[in-house]
Order: C-alpha cells, then sequence, then structure tokens
C-alpha cells in the first residue's frame, strides 16, 4: 500500500458558517488569543437579483508544491507526515519568510512563541489513531471531510471523484490539497 496523501475538503453546499470548526481548533491547538488557523469567508458574486453566496471553511492548504517550504530559510517549515506541511517550532526564527510566501494568508507569529503557526491538519491525533481533525468531529453540518487520497476507498476520495470541487487560487501552482465541493 503507498504511503497516505492526506488531504481536506469542505461541502459549500452543507456549510452554515457557524465557525465551530474555529473555536473546536482553537479548543483543541491552544491557538493564541486573536488568532486562528481557520476562518469562515463569506464570498458573495453577481448582482441583485442573480446573488450567489459561498460560505468556506479556510486553512492552510497543504500544497503539494508549497512556497513556504521553499521560503524558509531554517527547515523549520517542511513536508511531514502523508505530504502535509508542517512548522518544527525550535527551528523557527519568526523571519516571516514563509508568511510571505503562503498565497492563502493562512501564517501568523505566534505573539507567546514568536515562533509562525499555522493549520497542521491536526497531525496530533492522526499520529495518536485518530481518523478526524478537530474541525471534522466538531462540525454540525459534517460538511469537512478528512482522509488519504491515495486510498480510493476513503470518504475524500469517494467525494472528490462524484462531486465537482475546486481549489483556491488554481493559477498559483501550489498544487494545494484543500477542496471545495461544489
Amino acid at each position: 500500500m503507498s504511503e497516505p496523501r492526506y488531504a481536506m475538503a469542505v461541502d459549500t453546499r452543507t456549510c452554515v458558517g457557524c465557525s465551530a470548526c474555529v473555536i473546536g481548533c482553537k479548543e483543541e491547538n491552544d491557538v493564541a488569543p486573536q488568532f486562528t488557523r481557520d476562518w469562515v469567508t463569506t464570498d458573495t458574486r453577481g448582482a441583485f437579483p442573480e446573488l450567489r453566496m459561498e460560505l468556506r471553511s479556510e486553512r492552510c492548504n497543504h500544497c503539494e508544491d508549497a512556497p513556504c517550504v521553499r521560503a524558509c530559510p531554517t527547515g523549520s517549515s517542511h513536508y511531514g507526515p502523508g505530504g502535509t506541511v508542517q512548522i518544527t517550532d525550535v527551528k523557527c526564527s519568526g523571519c516571516k519568510a514563509c508568511i510571505t510566501a503562503c498565497p492563502y494568508g493562512a501564517r501568523f507569529v505566534d505573539p507567546r512563541s514568536k515562533t509562525v503557526d499555522k493549520c497542521t491538519f491536526c497531525m496530533h491525533r492522526i499520529e495518536a489513531g485518530k481518523e478526524t481533525t478537530s474541525c471534522q468531529e466538531i462540525c454540525p453540518t459534517e460538511s469537512i471531510l478528512f482522509g488519504d487520497l491515495n486510498d480510493p476507498h476513503s470518504d475524500i476520495s469517494k467525494a472528490l471523484q462524484r462531486r465537482v470541487n475546486t481549489t483556491l487560487l488554481p493559477g498559483a501552482g501550489t498544487k494545494p490539497m484543500h477542496f471545495y465541493l461544489k
């Protein structure tokens, strides 16, 4: 069996923008006050009366070709388990090169540690044997899917095969592993 390739998908048809994912993540990961590893965006398009609104739970895209990893001068930003993008705090100098390089605005400096922080796809949970991220577990509408793209039987693989899906900034060439189901 091949190594896992972790990814996340958010169902834009069922997400109600409640921010439970944001609260669950903050609690699970002890995120600094005034900061979040994920957030909900409202995207409204069109002109009245032909308006379309989409709610999206956004976070680090765990890109296959991550500019933050290339930009990091210390090796703190690196590829981790399942192709995820991780940060090793003790190597982080707080230079913010990775923040500048990230086209998704998914990183911030934790004011307590003075190191960069972001979504980790809850690798601590996955490595402990749990199958869900905290945001997926807490989502009341079950709009968040997480799993292994290399497993054709995983829920995320099946959803991406049967549903139209997009990524943010496809022209950036980063090959994000965070998808939006339409």
